[in-house]
């Protein structure tokens, strides 16, 4: 690899120390570093993105670089990374290893939105309906492949993508898929039913969820979310179409680590 983009999250590298560290390692090496904070272009002719900050400083920069088809690398500054494939620790390692070739692209499958069939977007973890305002649960109809799947009484729903599996699905009760499947997970949040779990559907599969009346015929109001932004309010009647995009993040991967492993050490906090 010979061209580089460094994204940086500034809230984690203030003085960009670790940021400039990284464009001298690779220009010493007569390699080709642009960095964002320096409002350098991107361009399609790189190599690679290289993205400073923690999991969430890299779905962002995976929505915003989706039609893109440069791989993404991770470089963990936070502190759950499930998505950054490295550490600030072994950061020169990890860079020799970019340079030489000495790496897997790993796919992961992303989500397709549009709401009010105006307004659409992607996600690499999950689309999210809660409720919006109130404290009041919200009634909605979910259909896939236009058959009605239940209709719920609950804070909302979470659409997930195999990745987004081990974010706030986990946190909702989800089950863990493996990243690289190719599934979606329909999660209730704290759904007004003992009966109620998730499912697992396919990929191919096509979701839309209608939002129902409100208490009393009210129009009911509640709040559409790709990755926690891009908050979207929806009322009562309006309908969200959600399926597999046909963009994939290519996520760069430097060690032979499992996914089984790294489960394993964050879920002892390692």
């Amino acid at each position: 690899m010979d061209r580089f983009f460094v994204i940086t999250n500034q809230t984690k590298d203030q003085d960009l120390i670790i940021t400039y560290q990284i464009k001298s390692y690779l220009e010493e090496r007569g390699k080709t570093c642009l960095l964002a904070v320096e409002n350098d272009e991107l361009d399609d002719n790189l190599d690679c993105v290289i993205v400073l900050g923690g999991d969430g400083t890299l779905i962002r920069a995976a929505r915003d670089l989706h039609t893109s088809s440069i791989p993404l690398l991770g470089i963990n500054m936070g502190t759950l990374g499930y998505l950054t494939e490295a550490e600030v620790g072994n950061l020169e390692e990890c860079l020799e290893q970019l340079i030489t070739g000495e790496v897997q692209i790993e796919e992961r499958m992303m989500l397709y939105g549009s709401v009010k069939e105006q307004i659409q977007d992607v996600a690499l973890n999950d689309i999210v309906l809660t409720r919006s305002g109130s404290l009041r649960i919200i009634q909605f109809d979910l259909f896939v492949n236009g058959e009605l799947l239940n209709t719920y009484h609950a804070d909302g729903v979470i659409i997930s993508t195999p990745t987004g599996s081990t974010a706030y699905n986990l946190s909702a009760g989800g089950p863990i898929v493996r990243p690289t499947a190719d599934t979606i997970v329909i999660t209730p949040i704290c759904s007004h039913a003992l009966n109620t779990s998730s499912i697992v559907l396919s990929a191919e599969d096509c979701i839309e969820i209608e939002i129902g009346k409100g208490r009393d015929g009210a129009i009911e109001e509640a709040c559409i979310s790709f990755d926690g932004e891009h908050n979207i309010e929806v009322h009562t009647g309006e309908r969200i179409k959600i399926c597999k995009a046909k963009e994939k993040t290519s996520l760069l991967k430097l060690s032979k680590v499992s996914f089984l492993e790294i489960l394993r050490r964050k879920m002892k906090g390692n």
